[in-house]
C-alpha cells in the first residue's frame, strides 16, 4: 500500500543508493544486465533524498526537461505507479533513458547534494519506476487530444522518432513510422548491447506507442521506396526526419579492408539484432576471433569491446588520447576494466597487417604523448618518434563515430544540408529548408546521445504541432511538452 506521505528524511541522513551488480567475471561470459534491480523499500529511500528544490537545477540540465522532483516525489511516497505517469506524459522511454543516459553530466550532475556528497540517483529511480509499473502490469498510458484530421510522418523509428511520434500522436495527429531496418527501436536495438539495455524493454516501449495509435512500417527505405517529396504528394501534412547517423567512419590507414576488419556498427548489429551469438538458432554467421582490438575511446568503443569478451575473444581498447580524455561514460570505461578489457592509452593505430589470404593479423601502433592545450584548453596528442610496435589480433573493430547516410537529401534537392552532411534546420524549431519538413537527432546534431536526439525530437514534436495549427512557430512554450 503506497504511503500518504514522504518519509521525513533528511537528504544527509542516508547514503547515496548502490545499485547492485553482477560478478564481473561472471558477466563477461553472459548478454544479461549487468545491474540488478531494486526494491521499493531501496527506491524510497534514495527518493527520500531528494530536497525537492523550488528552482530544480536537474530539470533545467535534462535534455527534456523532465519534472524531475515531480515524480521522485511520488516513489518517496510509495507511490511508483504514480511516478510512471507523471514520467510517461514528459518522455517515451523512461526505461529506456534510466539506463543509458549520461546522468552524471546532466540531471545527477547538477544536482544540489553533489556539491558536498553524491547526488540523488535520478537514472536508477527512473529505471525503477518505468521498470514497475512495466512487470506490474501497471502502465497507464497517457491521455491523447481529440483527433485533428493531420497525418504526419516520420522517417526512423529510433530514439528521436519514437519521441516525436509519441508527442505528436498524444497532440491528436495521425502518426506514420517509416522505419528502414526490419525491427523497430533503431540504435536502441540495433547498437546498444543486450547487457546494458536489455531489448524486451525497447519493444515494450515501441508496444506502447503502438498503443497510441501510431502505425510502423518496417524494411522501408525512404528515399528508395519514397522520397520525401512523394511522401508529402500522398498527404501527410508535416514530416519529422529522424533517421539518426547509422554511416561508419573509419580510420584511412593501410589495410584497413582487410577480412577481419569491421565498423562498430556491423558488429554490434551481429550480435544485437541479428543474435550471431545464438548460431546456429540464428542464421547469422558468427564471428570467431581470439584476440579483437576495438579503436576509438567512446561509449559505441565500450559498447564493442565488451562484446567481444562475451563472445570469448581476448578483448583490447586501443585509443589515441588520455584515460581522462575519452568520451565513454565513466560507469561503461568502469565496467569495461572490471571485465578485463585492455586499455591502450595514448596508442594510435597506423596500418593493418593482413596475411598472404588478406585476413589481419596485426594492427601496427605507434605511441602517441600530451603536448600543448589547443584553443579549446584540450591538450593535444602528438607521436612519439620511432614507437611503432604491432599487436597481434585476428579482427578490428573501428568505433570512432558516425555521420548520416546520405540518401534522404540526395533524393530530395530541396533539403539543405551542412558541410558534414547533417541537416540544416532552423536551431529554433528544427524546421528544414522544406516548411512542412522538421528534423532532429544525430541527422542534425551528428552522432550523438539518446537523450539529446529526444530532446531535440521534441522540440520538433512542438513545432510541428503549431505548424499543423497554423500557430508562429516561435514563441517561449518550453520543449517539454507539445
Amino acid at each position: 500500500m503506497a504511503e500518504e506521505k514522504p518519509r521525513k528524511i533528511k537528504a544527509s541522513g542516508l547514503p547515496r543508493l548502490t545499485m547492485p551488480e553482477q560478478n564481473p567475471k561472471r558477466r563477461a561470459t553472459n548478454f544479461e544486465e549487468v545491474p540488478y534491480g531494486i526494491s521499493l523499500e531501496m527506491a524510497m529511500d534514495e527518493a527520500s533524498r531528494c530536497l525537492q528544490c523550488p528552482k530544480p537545477r536537474c530539470m533545467a540540465a535534462c535534455p527534456v526537461n523532465i519534472r524531475i522532483p515531480e515524480f521522485i516525489a511520488e516513489i518517496a511516497k510509495g507511490d511508483p505507479k504514480e511516478a510512471a505517469i507523471k514520467l510517461k506524459k514528459q518522455t517515451a522511454l523512461p526505461a529506456v533513458c534510466g539506463r543509458v543516459c549520461p546522468q552524471e553530466n546532466q540531471c545527477e550532475g547538477s544536482c544540489i547534494l553533489g556539491i558536498k556528497g553524491k547526488p540523488v540517483a535520478i537514472g536508477t529511480l527512473e529505471r525503477f519506476s518505468a521498470d514497475y509499473v512495466r512487470l506490474n502490469n501497471l502502465e497507464q498510458l497517457p491521455e491523447k487530444a481529440p483527433a485533428t484530421g493531420k497525418r504526419v510522418a516520420i522517417i526512423g523509428c529510433g530514439p528521436a522518432g519514437i519521441t516525436a511520434a509519441a508527442d505528436l500522436a498524444i497532440a491528436g495527429h495521425e502518426v506514420e513510422i517509416f522505419e528502414a531496418l526490419h525491427l523497430p527501436g533503431g540504435v536502441l536495438m540495433y547498437g546498444i548491447p543486450q547487457f546494458r539495455l536489455p531489448k524486451e524493454i525497447v519493444v515494450h516501449e515501441v508496444e506502447s506507442l503502438k498503443k497510441l495509435g501510431v502505425k510502423i512500417h518496417l524494411n522501408y527505405v525512404v528515399g528508395k521506396l519514397r522520397t520525401v517529396d512523394k511522401l508529402l504528394s500522398e498527404g501527410f501534412d508535416a514530416i519529422f526526419i529522424g533517421s539518426g547517423a547509422g554511416l561508419p567512419m573509419f580510420l584511412g590507414i593501410p589495410g584497413e579492408n582487410s577480412v577481419g576488419v569491421f565498423s562498430a556498427n556491423e558488429f554490434l548489429t551481429r550480435f544485437n539484432l541479428m543474435k550471431a551469438y545464438d548460431f546456429p538458432n540464428h542464421a547469422t554467421t558468427p564471428i570467431s576471433a581470439k584476440h579483437i582490438i576495438t579503436v576509438g575511446g567512446g561509449n559505441v568503443a565500450m559498447d564493442s569491446s565488451r562484446t567481444a569478451l562475451r563472445i570469448g575473444a581476448k578483448s583490447t581498447l586501443v585509443y589515441r588520447r588520455a584515460r581522462e580524455q575519452m568520451p565513454a561514460r565513466a560507469e561503461e570505461v568502469h565496467h569495461a576494466e572490471q571485465e578485463g578489457v585492455n586499455f591502450q592509452m595514448l596508442t594510435n593505430p597506423k596500418r593493418v597487417i593482413a596475411d598472404d589470404s588478406g585476413k589481419i593479423v596485426a594492427l601496427e601502433c605507434v605511441k602517441m604523448e600530451l603536448g600543448e592545450p589547443d584553443a579549446s584548453g584540450r591538450r593535444s596528442v602528438v607521436e612519439v618518434e620511432g614507437s611503432e610496435f604491432q599487436i597481434p589480433c585476428d579482427a578490428l573493430v573501428i568505433a570512432i563515430g558516425n555521420r548520416p547516410n546520405p540518401l534522404i537529401p540526395m533524393t530530395c534537392d530541396a533539403l539543405k544540408t551542412t558541410k558534414k552532411g547533417t541537416l540544416e534546420v532552423d536551431p529554433e524549431t528544427l524546421q528544414t529548408s522544406i516548411p512542412q519538413v522538421f528534423a532532429g537527432g544525430d541527422v542534425v546534431s551528428g552522432a550523438a546521445t539518446v537523450i539529446s536526439a529526444m530532446g531535440q525530437a521534441k522540440i520538433a514534436a512542438r513545432s510541428i504541432n503549431k505548424f499543423l495549427k497554423g500557430e508562429p512557430l516561435k514563441d517561449e512554450t518550453s520543449p517539454a511538452s507539445v
